[in-house]
């Protein structure tokens, strides 16, 4: 018995990582509905840009202590 070859071809070398996501989970249309900007304007003069190591971005914390409120953890 002959076993199936997987195709193992690349579809493309540059792809768009929101386009291989479900657009209708919930965490995907909070995310497309909260302004990040606000975030970024608000929180940026409390960061140091140039004294000791980078820090995360702003989006990545605030989007942490979203998920830390909704999931209640």
């Amino acid at each position: 018995m002959l076993t199936k070859q997987q195709d193992r071809s690349q579809l493309s070398l540059f792809f768009s990582l929101e386009s291989t996501l479900n657009h209708k989970h919930p965490l995907f249309i909070l995310a497309n509905k909260i302004d990040w900007e606000m975030f970024e304007r608000e929180f940026s003069p409390l960061y140091c840009r140039d004294n000791g190591r980078p820090a995360k971005p702003i989006r990545l914390m605030v989007g942490l202590l979203i998920l830390k409120h909704i999931r209640n953890y």
